[in-house]
């Protein structure tokens, strides 16, 4: 009986999350991996994919691109400048080439898309009010992808992620190792996380799961104020707790990249992430992940 052959994921943007759910993929996929060096290539064969050399900042290496896949993770984040997404705009461009299309496309966005909410609560159905440079361009991407969707019968589902941290490199404790100040709490702000891991899965989940022309906020079930957060960090690595100042004597101290995050308040619900992807998060608080990882350097 002749077998089947397996349907092929691309993954462009290979950074960190993508790298997690590799493993996970190459037991049901074929799964290829887009890179810009070749030197990146041994650590994404190594996890199981197959890798193909292309660059987003350059559209005319991007033609082997077309007609390669069955489902597209996008993990790119847009260029540092301007008000598009060209990367975003080039990949589309390169995936329609060929007749043969990706039957589904998850993109991860950001929350910033949002802006600021004066610490309200709120779900997908909040219209996208971005603040921040970054953030007008994560909106012109997911137009550009819900636009491709429409145009195509590609299901794009977007997975709008906050804050990404896990146990080691994705804490602040360069910040805390500097005695950074952070907001006094009557300045706070309420910030919102996800670990790595569960991000990682939730890509997989929406593989499978995910609604046409659909966003979910891919957020785990924390409220916490930034000082809050920054305070259950240093408890967990043995740093002292920053200190807080008003956000006026902050101005001086802090870039204004760092500063940014400062400006914008806002508490997500994530219960459409459990209730069409039936996702359950491994880390559901920073605090339970922050006290896995005592438990395992202990």
């Amino acid at each position: 009986m002749k077998r089947r052959k397996m349907k092929q994921v691309l993954i462009v943007g290979s950074g960190d999350v993508a790298r997690r759910i590799i493993p996970w993929l190459q037991s049901r996929f074929r799964v290829c991996a887009v890179v810009r060096r070749p030197e990146e290539r041994a650590a994404l064969r190594a996890l199981g994919a197959t890798t193909l050399i292309a660059d987003l900042d350059k559209p005319e290496s991007l033609g082997r691109l077309a007609g390669i896949a069955d489902y597209v993770l996008h993990c790119a984040p847009p260029p540092n400048m301007g008000s598009d997404d060209p990367r975003t705009r080039s990949l589309l461009a390169a995936l329609t080439r060929r007749a043969s299309l990706p039957r589904r496309l998850i993109y991860i966005s950001t929350t910033g898309v949002y802006g600021d909410c004066a610490g309200a609560w709120l779900d997908e159905t909040r219209p996208p009010r971005p603040a921040s440079a970054r953030a007008v361009r994560r909106v012109a991407a997911e137009c550009h992808l819900r636009r491709f969707g429409g145009r195509t019968g590609c299901r794009v589902s977007v997975l709008r992620a906050p804050g990404i941290y896990d146990g080691a490199e994705r804490l602040p404790v360069a910040r805390l190792e500097k005695g950074e100040p952070v907001l006094a709490p009557e300045d706070d702000v309420f910030t919102n996380h996800i670990h790595a891991d569960d991000l990682a899965r939730l890509l997989g989940l929406a593989l499978f799961r995910g609604r046409p022309n659909r966003a979910y906020n891919a957020s785990d079930d924390s409220s916490l104020k930034m000082g809050e957060y920054f305070d259950l960090v240093a408890d967990a690595v043995g740093l002292p707790r920053p200190p807080r100042l008003p956000r006026a004597e902050l101005a001086g101290r802090l870039s204004p990249l760092t500063l940014s995050f400062m400006s914008e308040s806002r508490r997500l619900k994530n219960d459409r992430i459990k209730r069409e992807l039936r996702a359950r998060l491994m880390y559901p608080t920073v605090a339970e992940a922050l006290r896995t990882r005592r438990l395992a350097v202990s």
